[in-house]
This record gives C-alpha cells, sequence and structure tokens, in this order.
C-alpha cells in the first residue's frame, strides 16, 4: 500500500462497472379477463369466487401487492408484486394461481426484476480513494473494501432499497435498455460520462417530487430488458410530461430504448367488486403521506 497520492488516483484506469445496490424481488403480471366466461355463471357462483378472491387480495396487500385495471387494448388486469426475496416473490405468484379467479385470467405478459440503486457519483468517488491507497482494482483488499462500503448504503437506503407500493391512483410501467450499438454504446462511455449524464437526467426528475413517484428495477439477466420502470401518481398525465421532458436529455434522446407502456388505475381489495362488475374502481384512500423526496431514483441504471 502507497501513501495517498491523488495524481495516481487520477491516472488510475478505474472500472467501468458502476456499484449497485439490490432490494426488494418485483413481479409485474398481466392479465386479460374472460369476461364472456364470467358473465356466464351463476350469481351464487360469482358471489363464492368473488369473495375468496377479495380476501385474497386483501391478505397480499399487506405483503406488498397492488392491483391495477389497465388501460387499452393490452391487458385487463396488472398484479404488481413487491416482496423481501426471490422466494416470496414465487410464493405470490402461486398464491394467486391457486384461486378460482385465476381460471378467468389468461396471461399476456409478466416482468421479473429487482430494485434498484445505482451509484454513480460513490462508486467513482469510491473507486478513486481505493487507487490513492494503492489497491489494485477487484484485489482482495479492494473487495473487502468494496463489502464493507456497500453493506453501509444498504443500511442508509433500506426504506429505498424496499419500498412499498405508493396508494396513488395510477401506474405506468415500462422496460427499457440502454443502446449498445456499433453508433451509440452507452456501455463504452466512460463512467464519469454517464455519471454527468445520469446526474442531468436525474435533476428533471426531481422536479416532479411529490407528483411522481419513481421506482426502477434492474432485470438484466432476469428478463429480456435491462431495467423496469414504475411511475405512481395521481394525474396520469404527468407521467406524460415527464417522460416527455426527459425524452429532450441525452441520455434518453441518445442512448436509450424504451419497451411498451403500460398504464392503469389501482383497485384496491375493496374495490374489486365494482371492477368484477364493470365499474371504474373508486382511488386508494390513502394511509401514507405522500412522498415529498425525489420522484424516483430509487436506482438509477
Amino acid at each position: 500500500m502507497t501513501a495517498t497520492n491523488p495524481t495516481l488516483a487520477s491516472a488510475v484506469e478505474i472500472p467501468a462497472v458502476p456499484l449497485t445496490l439490490e432490494g426488494a424481488a418485483v413481479l409485474h403480471q398481466f392479465f386479460r379477463f374472460r369476461w364472456t366466461q364470467w358473465r356466464a355463471l351463476l350469481e351464487g357462483d360469482r358471489a363464492r369466487i368473488l369473495g375468496e378472491a377479495q380476501s385474497a387480495l386483501a391478505a397480499m396487500e399487506k405483503d406488498g401487492s397492488a392491483l391495477f385495471s389497465v388501460l387499452g387494448h393490452k391487458g385487463d388486469l396488472l398484479f404488481i408484486h413487491f416482496r423481501p426475496d426471490f422466494a416470496a416473490l414465487n410464493q405470490a405468484q402461486l398464491a394467486l394461481a391457486q384461486l378460482e379467479l385465476f381460471g378467468y385470467l389468461e396471461p399476456t405478459n409478466s416482468y421479473v426484476s429487482v430494485v434498484e440503486l445505482g451509484l454513480y457519483e460513490s462508486t467513482i468517488k469510491l473507486y478513486r480513494e481505493l487507487a490513492e491507497k494503492g489497491l489494485a482494482a477487484h484485489s482482495p483488499e479492494w473487495n473487502a473494501a468494496i463489502d464493507e462500503a456497500l453493506e453501509r448504503q444498504k443500511t442508509a437506503m433500506h426504506p429505498r432499497l424496499f419500498p412499498e407500493i405508493p396508494e396513488a391512483r395510477y401506474v405506468c410501467f415500462y422496460p427499457m435498455d440502454r443502446k449498445r450499438g456499433e453508433d451509440k454504446n452507452w456501455y463504452t462511455l466512460p463512467i464519469e460520462e454517464r455519471a454527468r449524464q445520469m446526474d442531468l437526467h436525474g435533476k428533471i426528475g426531481r422536479r416532479y417530487a411529490g407528483k411522481v413517484q419513481q421506482v426502477i428495477s434492474g432485470s438484466i439477466g432476469l428478463d429480456d430488458s435491462e431495467w423496469g420502470v414504475d411511475l405512481f401518481g395521481d394525474d396520469l398525465v404527468t407521467f406524460k410530461k415527464l417522460i416527455y421532458e426527459m425524452r429532450f436529455d441525452e441520455v434518453s434522446g441518445v442512448f436509450s430504448n424504451f419497451g411498451a407502456f403500460y398504464t392503469g388505475l389501482r383497485c384496491t381489495s375493496a374495490e374489486l367488486p365494482n371492477l368484477l362488475a364493470g365499474r371504474t374502481p373508486a382511488a386508494p384512500l390513502k394511509t401514507r403521506p405522500v412522498p415529498t423526496g425525489r420522484p424516483g431514483h430509487p436506482g438509477r441504471p
């Protein structure tokens, strides 16, 4: 180990991969509802199936699940599950499949991910500090220092890594990737440049604090895209304004690809009878304060 040497730190090539923190396991399930078969049931059968489903949804809401009525042709229902780990996530999926109501649901899509907090600024600072100490990248001493720093961050960021699903009226979900083609490749940019762009990107999101709460989940190696994005809020048009404004920054306009967008409105267990009777569910009664912090970036890819 050498003495601290800022010149050495600036000259050493630091690793390209930013550190990340991972939290709650996340599953999105999209379904079509078999309305024709449902309406063909006797009233008593519908009541029995509905009662079982309503009780199950009420229990699942306490564990970190939420149901949304999807707008548009891409489906009818969206279940979002946040769980402490992937075993618990699998149990949520299996529990839903045991309901008699599940026989009237036709899966159309799903998405598996994990809540992610990107640490660009902290990564660069830590890498440089370790380089100043003369530690070789990925050496045992380097790895031990990284692990220690991440454990501290996990404790400090626990509420953001394991969030509750906001009690908001609307949700917007979409998957996304960073471009990695011959012309534009996010992953070949220096880490400092990626950090700069993400900082500017985050400043736009912070202007929507109190209006939109964002949860970013990582899905590299877990599903077809690299990240999933959930926006929660009480005004659907605000999502449009936020996403439109972000399209003008470099990281979105130049280095991003987006998948299909899904929007829906919340249906609590209390409103499930209305939904299955063909009536728009009432807005959820909020029991938790509206977040006042920055609207998103529990993870910034």
